[in-house]
């Protein structure tokens, strides 16, 4: 077992040369960097918020007008359908948290009420035959439709796991690296973008539900008659960017989940920064058949219940491809092409806290964990050596390897490094000592006991290995429960407390082990430097 074999020496040759080529790229000057052959690895290590500084944002994600829109469209649906069977009614509108209308006609009642069940709502996921609202008429001849708590539930969860991935897309397009998102409690979701000095930026790529719709506008009531409150039934009065308001109809003729493509461009006549988008074939479709049957009628383009245009349809648009035009600078225009390429968020988010790290404090706070990392592994290796003198420095060489692989791993996977990572850094050495400690007395002990130097060996790894196995395998279920549950300083923590005890029971086993068999077949010792 201590004799040098061809795969152990391999396996540590590998293992030292990935450590050195991968961990380089974070100790070489950048310029330099980038004159090296492209097969040589080029990426450093990810830093932290706390370490390199950037912005952070707790954010809450809007249930209570995620409700009240599922609320409005129910309301639409309801009347379409009634509509479109020719069934009359009156009173359509939110009751204390249901939807609430009256049939005219008693006898119709019936029949409306089975043509709600039939028509409205949608199935309930886990529920066999369920549909997530509930449906019952009254002696006043009433209908109330109430959505089952079930359904907000999951609708609600649905909404924080979408915008968690919209978030991730739109801070991806600004080019932020490894930014930390995630969830936490039941609403809210953190955002750490490490080098984003800007939060009001962040805040505002973030922030926007960039909810594009395309709708008619409707002319069947004059602008005054409008603003004086007279709004015709499925109609809205919205804001516009050209001044005033506009009376549009609520049903959306298309959406902006529809798009497939948007950015940044300048209007080849006027000059004038715009947006340029492409529908998929549903939405090319839709935009076609709607524009055709609109000729010399106006349509309204709304991002976020405000109208950014409404220009005449002049032709049917059947290309699929359209622009958006509007006050927009080059910047504006690519903000919100960014927030269309990424879709439009569920909800509305609230931020409830905001924090800068500026890149000073991520300077001290790089220093202070290296001086930190330094001083721990220099106090670590001057102890092993004065304990255990040539099998120490033996030990020594094993951490130095041990802390080459962390870092190349790191670099190599882009994971990101933290301060607290720092001090499972810190932690990770003093454990892989500690799995030498048990090797070398357990050595020492077979030592005593008679046995000779080779066997001493040989027995003290055998038997030292079930300990360090057991203690890591611990320490590595404790490190993967912190870094499923935990958030922020505990993830990175766990993180490099994980690759730790990988690296540590390779290096202070393998490693150590062809050292002192390459020393034993070199020396041929009578004792060991350790009795």
């Amino acid at each position: 077992m201590i004799a040098p074999s061809r795969w152990r020496t391999i396996a540590v040759l590998v293992s030292v040369i990935f450590g050195i080529l991968f961990s380089l790229p974070n100790v070489i000057p950048q310029k330099t960097l980038d004159t090296l052959p492209s097969f040589l690895p080029h990426k450093k290590l990810n830093l932290g918020l706390d370490l390199q500084g950037g912005s952070y944002l707790l954010l809450e994600v809007d249930t209570k007008a995620l409700r009240a829109e599922k609320l409005t469209n129910l309301i639409e649906d309801v009347r379409t359908v009634l509509r479109d069977e020719k069934i009359d009614f009156t009173d359509l509108g939110q009751v204390s948290g249901a939807v609430s209308v009256r049939i005219t006609d008693p006898e119709q009642l019936t029949a409306a009420t089975n043509l709600l069940r039939r028509s409205v709502g949608s199935p309930l996921a886990g529920a066999v035959g369920g549909r997530d609202v509930t449906i019952s008429s009254g002696d006043d001849q009433r209908i109330r439709i109430v959505f089952a708590e079930q359904a907000l539930a999951a609708e609600a969860g649905k909404a924080v796991e979408q915008s968690i991935e919209i978030i991730r897309r739109r801070i991806d397009e600004l080019g932020t690296k490894e930014p930390d998102i995630r969830r936490q409690g039941v609403d809210r979701i953190v955002v750490q973008a490490p080098g984003e000095s800007d939060p009001e930026k962040l805040k505002n790529i973030i922030g926007q539900t960039a909810k594009l719709t395309f709708q008619m506008v409707d002319d069947s009531v004059t602008p005054e008659e409008a603003a004086a409150g007279r709004i015709p039934p499925g109609s809205q009065l919205l804001p516009s960017e050209e001044g005033g308001a506009l009376l549009i109809k609520k049903r959306a003729l298309v959406t902006g989940e529809m798009l497939t493509d948007a950015h940044q461009a300048f209007d080849s006549q006027t000059g004038q920064a715009v947006v340029n988008f492409r529908f998929n074939g549903q939405g090319s479709r839709r935009f076609g058949d709607a524009t055709a049957a609109n000729l010399g009628k106006r349509f309204a383009i709304v991002l976020d219940n405000r109208v950014i245009s409404a220009p005449v349809i002049q032709s049917a648009i059947t290309g699929g491809s359209g622009q958006i035009s509007g006050n927009f600078t080059a910047e504006s225009a690519n903000n919100l092409a960014i927030l269309l390429r990424a879709g439009a968020l569920p909800a509305p988010l609230n931020v409830e806290q905001q924090n800068t790290v500026g890149a000073e404090l991520g300077a001290d706070a790089v220093k202070a964990g290296a001086l930190s990392l330094a001083v721990g592994a220099a106090a670590i290796i001057i102890f092993i050596v004065l304990a255990y003198g040539l099998f120490g420095v033996f030990a020594a060489l094993a951490l130095i390897v041990n802390m080459l692989l962390i870092f190349g791993v790191m670099s190599l996977f882009q994971f990101t490094l933290t301060f607290p990572g720092i001090a499972g850094l810190i932690l990770t050495l003093a454990v892989a000592v500690d799995a030498n400690v048990l090797i070398y007395e357990r050595v020492r002990d077979e030592a005593h006991a008679g046995r000779s130097p080779i066997s001493a060996l040989e027995h003290g790894y055998q038997r030292a290995l079930v300990s360090i196995l057991d203690a890591n395998i611990t320490s590595a279920i404790s490190a993967l429960i912190m870094f499923q549950f935990g958030a922020g300083p505990i993830r990175g923590f766990a993180l490099t407390l994980l690759i730790g005890v990988v690296t540590s029971v390779f290096t202070a086993v393998v490693i150590t082990q062809l050292l002192i068999g390459w020393w034993f077949r070199a020396t041929k010792p009578k004792t060991l430097p350790i009795v």
